[in-house]
């Protein structure tokens, strides 16, 4: 069996659609008690972030840049 760090490696070196898509199946695997009106008002903004991004409205940074603006804001 292999250890976390070296399914983490290997899991690391996957394309980014890849990676992305297992993080999604991860996230669904946990079980979260949430409520209902929660999870549709994330789910209703994810969808429409994902449409602004894919119509051009919007342009994405990469996340570290946008990490930096945050920690700049909280200086």
């Amino acid at each position: 069996m292999r250890s976390i760090e070296q399914l983490t490696e290997e899991l690391l070196a996957l394309p980014s659609m890849s990676r992305a898509l297992l993080a999604e199946k991860l996230v669904e695997s946990l079980e979260f008690d949430t409520d209902v009106t929660v999870q549709t008002a994330w789910t209703t903004e994810a969808k429409k972030r994902r449409d602004e991004v894919r119509n051009g409205s919007i342009q994405p940074i990469p996340g570290e840049e946008a990490l930096m603006q945050v920690r700049r804001l909280l200086e």
